[in-house]
């Protein structure tokens, strides 16, 4: 049987950092779910929204070219918007990143900061 030291001990730097760590890694999934980052990377040529205009039949210079000049700026409205959500993505990334450190971080100096908090709060006190 452990005292109740030692349970804490095992709950503060073992348990609790276990489940930051799987919650960290949930929101990262998450987020390149979200913004489908690998989806948008394959994709990044394709036409907006797929939109796609058809050539006519039959032999019309005019046709082609309006055409063909529709389907190349549906393309390039298209990897203009994947970029910019690409970098939101990947700045929702960074951020995660950051803050998860952050919190991980924090946890684990809590009881350094708890016994600064009560060893100068004493003293004020005296």
């Amino acid at each position: 049987m452990e005292n109740i030291f030692f349970q804490w001990m095992a709950f503060q730097f073992f348990e609790v950092p276990g489940s930051l760590i799987k919650a960290w890694r949930n929101f990262l999934l998450f987020n390149l779910n979200y913004f489908s980052i690998p989806l948008l990377l394959k994709t990044f040529f394709s036409p907006w929204r797929r939109y796609k205009w058809a050539y006519p039949r039959g032999f019309e210079l005019g046709g082609y070219l309006e055409v063909f000049i529709s389907n190349l700026i549906s393309r390039i409205l298209g990897a203009i918007l994947r970029f910019f959500l690409i970098i939101l993505g990947i700045l929702a990334e960074i951020f995660i990143m950051f803050a998860g450190m952050v919190i991980f971080l924090g946890w684990l100096v809590l009881p350094i900061l708890l016994i600064f908090g009560l060893y100068y709060g004493f003293r004020i006190l005296l």
